[in-house]
């Protein structure tokens, strides 16, 4: 049997867009000679829908759309992905779904047996599991279906695993000998490997060829990476499908071929390419032809423009300088140059004068104090204003440049730096920005090398450095992740060789500022834990740390 992995991109809530490409994959699949095609996890309503599945209209019209796709198969099986009503009188109303559909009916249902609450999934909210799932008899096969967290119980690759039953060892038990999961597994740093493993163990240890599909794009915060694949009985690659782009290959599980070498990218590559498509589908699926960076001269803003001009075009993104009083001749002529650089259009709007207008007019509020971080603020917020005025009457959608390092210690000012509609690099430290920059300007400097080589400023006063205010970001930065992302407490910090009072200052100043943080535009995902629907801290809060 010849098997299509349509590893196609969707868009949450385009039914009828998600239908249309589901359709044109399975064109595609069938003239290549496909028996079945598998399409991602919730293909039909794209993932992650969220609160839509509290809508019953939304519901039944992606209902709607199984039907409409199941008129249009004839003879090869399409798998698609879509939300079930539980008819039970009892339990949550839904089910996360995988429907075989052939020759003009639903063959088969399936419904998720593990459902993630963890990180960045929510999915009992809505979704009631299934205990069991039957093998599914097609084309001489039995088919092992299941969906994306079904496989990821494997007793090998968890400290401590998250279910008691493992779904996929039960469909072997029950005879099936073809693995099929349709998947929506987010990226980020590394998963690819670990998801590889994970699913190399399932095919050796059950001795059953595996096929995985998983989806590609970026849907809100969150970017898939695809890299769908196919395993034979001995857990080798058959073939692997592309990294973050859509795909289509075809495959034969029982083939006796030569085992084929998994594509592995570089470490700072698979976060450009993350960062790229995660931009043009933010921008895309949100009705955004063009963007808008401030450009500082610094190293974020320029990193930022050149994701920016690599997702939507040159022609589709404007850099806008907006020098101060306190600003050093070079981020103007950086900003300059990374716009020649990129082919990007740039602005100089001066901000002095407004500055002048906004210290007179507090003028009497503000006497006898000293100048400070009201008066720095000040100035960002002019530059935020600036820009969501060029927004609003451009149209275009503001990306705002801070990083991880900045949002964790509240180095950013409300309605400030931190204005905007996308946080392109809000969860990368800026050790990782840097490293990012670096491979950007592999083939030459696309970012100016002085942008790179000067201390990080936020020029708001006469001589600012960053690291007035933080620790240099090679000692701050692994604080942070081993907080952050790794889960450690002070101690055990500590204990890694930190300073424990350092660490502890550290600590307690991300804890306070997570009031900003909720406030700050959506981050693209790239790590383990990010700033967004994946860490859900309170923002009024004690403190259990001396």
């Amino acid at each position: 049997m010849k098997v299509a992995i349509a590893q196609i991109d969707t868009t949450v809530g385009d039914l009828r867009g998600n239908v249309e490409r589901i359709l044109g994959a399975y064109g595609r699949a069938k003239e290549q000679g496909a028996d079945l095609v598998l399409t991602p996890e919730m293909s039909v309503t794209g993932y992650p829908p969220l609160d839509l599945l509290e809508q019953p209209d939304f519901v039944a019209a992606n209902l709607e759309a199984v039907g409409a796709l199941a008129r249009q198969t004839h003879g090869a099986g399409l798998v698609v992905g879509y939300a079930d009503v539980n008819p039970r009188r009892w339990g949550k109303p839904l089910h996360n779904a995988a429907a075989l559909l052939h020759d003009g009916k639903v063959a088969a249902r399936r419904f998720k047996c593990l459902l993630p609450t963890y990180d960045v999934f929510d999915e009992s909210r809505h979704f009631q599991p299934a205990s069991a799932n039957a093998p599914i008899a097609f084309h001489g096969r039995r088919l092992g279906l299941t969906i994306c967290e079904d496989a990821w119980n494997d007793e090998h690759s968890q400290r401590r695993r998250r279910y008691a039953l493992d779904p996929i060892r039960r469909q072997v038990q029950a005879g099936a000998d073809l693995l099929v999961n349709i998947s929506a597994s987010p990226y980020e740093k590394g998963k690819a490997r670990f998801r590889r493993g994970l699913m190399e163990r399932h095919a050796l240890t059950l001795k059953a060829p595996f096929v995985y599909c998983n989806q590609v794009g970026g849907n809100d915060e969150l970017v898939f990476d695809g890299n769908s694949f196919a395993l034979d009985a001995r857990g080798r690659l058959i073939r692997q499908a592309k990294a973050f782009e859509e795909d289509l290959i075809l495959v034969d599980p029982d083939a006796k071929v030569p085992g084929a070498e998994w594509v592995e990218v570089d470490a700072a590559e698979e976060i450009y390419r993350a960062l790229v498509l995660g931009i043009r589908d933010y921008a895309g699926k949100c009705g955004f032809k063009d963007a808008l960076v401030g450009l500082s001269g610094g190293i974020d803003s320029a990193v930022v423009c050149a994701l920016a001009a690599d997702a939507l075009g040159p022609a589709h993104v404007t850099g806008v300088a907006m020098p101060s009083m306190y600003s050093s001749p070079g981020s103007v002529t950086d900003a300059q140059d990374l716009s020649n650089n990129l082919g990007v259009r740039l602005y100089q709007i001066p901000i002095a004068d407004v500055y002048g207008a906004m210290a007179k007019a507090l003028g009497e509020a503000f006497r006898g104090t000293q100048p400070g971080l009201a008066e720095q603020n000040i100035q960002a917020r002019i530059r935020g204003n600036l820009l969501m005025a060029l927004s609003n009457k451009t149209g275009a959608i503001l990306l705002s440049t801070g990083n991880k390092s900045e949002l964790s210690m509240g180095y950013c000012t409300l309605y400030g730096d931190m204005s905007g509609g996308l946080a392109v690099i809000g969860d990368l430290t800026k050790t990782t920005v840097y490293s990012l920059a670096r491979w950007i300007n592999r083939d030459g400097p696309r970012i100016p090398q002085s942008s790179i080589d000067k201390p990080p400023s936020a020029e708001l006063a006469p001589n600012q450095r960053d690291q007035d205010d933080l620790p240099p970001y090679e000692t701050l930065d692994p604080i942070l992740e081993a907080y952050i992302e790794d889960g450690l407490d002070a101690d055990a910090i500590a204990r890694k060789g930190s300073p424990p009072e350092l660490v502890r200052r550290i600590l307690r100043r991300v804890d306070s500022s997570e009031y900003k943080r909720v406030q700050a535009a959506p981050a693209l995902r790239v790590s383990h834990k990010a700033f967004g629907i994946g860490r859900r801290m309170p923002i009024a809060r004690g403190t259990h740390r001396q």
